[in-house]
């Protein structure tokens, strides 16, 4: 499956469009243990989150939804259900936000 990459106004940054999976379904990322982000996600040395840890998650879902550019990392790293349930807690750029609500109204709402 093919992620959407959303185009202006919704921006994950300048320059870089958001990326938006098709479904929340397809979103099948771990809901426990520890997740190791890739650099190219996370520039930081400790780049390991535990799921377990509420502040952890949020953190870890914050710099995924921020920075990625490829979908697959969508579908390994975020899991659908956890992400309806936290999304109001996410602090995430305005472009992000919009993009996501834009294909998944049910987020407006979650």
């Amino acid at each position: 499956m093919q992620a959407v990459v959303s185009t202006a106004p919704h921006l994950a940054r300048p320059g870089r469009p958001a990326v938006v999976a098709r479904t929340l379904a397809e979103l099948a990322g771990p809901t426990r243990g520890v997740v190791e982000l890739p650099v190219r996600l996370m520039w930081n040395a400790d780049r390991t989150f535990d799921l377990g840890d509420p502040d952890q998650l949020l953190w870890m879902y914050e710099n995924v939804l921020r920075e990625t550019t490829r979908a697959e990392d969508l579908r390994h790293l975020i899991n659908g259900r956890t992400l309806r349930r936290v999304w109001r807690r996410l602090n995430l750029p305005r472009g992000v936000r919009q993009a996501w609500e834009s294909r998944h109204r049910g987020l407006r709402t979650a």
